[in-house]
């Protein structure tokens, strides 16, 4: 059972459990078209528990975006529900059930920890402060339903895909040369490729694996770092300094400072259990998400 289907990394974990031979019923917040649908509600409270009873596992990747406008009252007000609510929903709905899945599998992410600087942090680090800190913080809590259930909860980084907000804001200015490092360019970036977030859902699924996982690649990277390898994937320059003037003008400040902290993240759970990256560079990861060689 998947709810979040509709967004990037739903989309491509249907896919992947599909082809691995699970069958998928996906929940939806509109009425039910096809036989893989399951309308819910989560604003409402809306999920018969019967659609859950049987069901092997439970993957809850539902949220609005988080970047994509300025945090007004509003807003933040959206954010949180949209993930709390859907999160506390399903928690309480597999609580009821006599046949509960074996595991929840509950999205969050690296914002829990907050501004860290050059800190380097894992899953036994506490958590940070502000909105997203404290937002992680309702939206894990929510998530552990009543009953015995195993629960895991990705503290996901930056996702890099072509089609991820991330990439797709600065390809424009890359290409046509115009890139660069966003301000002094220090800040720590923890990023991870589609193709190892896929992977890595599908592996905490399979393992005895609980508590919060690091979905981030082991080797995060500053922001200036960050930018060169772009422009050397592109094979643009990527010299001149992005100034922070626009961003903010667009997003305000609280959503720009909450969206560019430097967080240096290691997935030391996932790594502890064997967990292999296809990418671990951010070079490879950028030419696989870019359909580029990496040079």
């Amino acid at each position: 059972m998947v709810a979040g289907s509709s967004g990037l990394i739903g989309r491509a974990l249907v896919a992947e459990l599909r082809r691995r031979g699970a069958t998928v019923l996906r929940l939806v917040r509109r009425p039910a078209i096809t036989a893989d649908e399951i309308s819910w509600d989560p604003a409402a409270g809306g999920l018969e528990a019967a659609a859950l009873e049987g069901a092997g596992a439970v993957v809850n990747l539902a949220g609005a975006g988080i970047g994509d406008r300025r945090w007004s009252a509003a807003r933040k007000q959206v954010l949180r529900d949209s993930r709390v609510g859907s999160a506390a929903l399903l928690a309480a709905t597999v609580s009821e059930l006599s046949r509960p899945p074996a595991v929840i599998v509950s999205a969050s992410a690296m914002g829990f920890y907050s501004e860290r600087g050059d800190t380097v942090v894992s899953e036994r680090t506490g958590p940070g402060h502000g909105f997203l800190a404290e937002l992680c913080q309702e939206w894990e809590a929510a998530a552990r339903p009543r009953a015995p259930v195993r629960t895991v909860l990705l503290r996901t980084g930056v996702v890099l895909s072509a089609d991820g907000p991330f990439l797709r804001r600065q390809l424009p200015l890359f290409k046509l040369g115009l890139g660069g490092r966003l301000g002094p360019g220090g800040r720590w970036v923890s990023w991870i490729s589609l193709t190892d977030t896929i992977t890595a859902i599908c592996h905490v699924l399979d393992r005895d694996v609980s508590g919060p996982v690091n979905l981030t690649a082991p080797n995060p990277v500053t922001n200036a770092e960050f930018t060169r390898a772009l422009g050397r994937v592109l094979r643009r320059p990527a010299v001149l300094p992005v100034p922070l003037l626009l961003p903010r003008l667009l997003l305000g400040a609280e959503a720009l400072a909450g969206l560019t902290q430097s967080v240096r993240v290691i997935p030391e759970v996932l790594l502890a259990d064997g967990f292999e990256f296809e990418h671990p560079d951010v070079t490879t990861a950028l030419a696989a998400a870019l359909g580029r060689t990496a040079s």
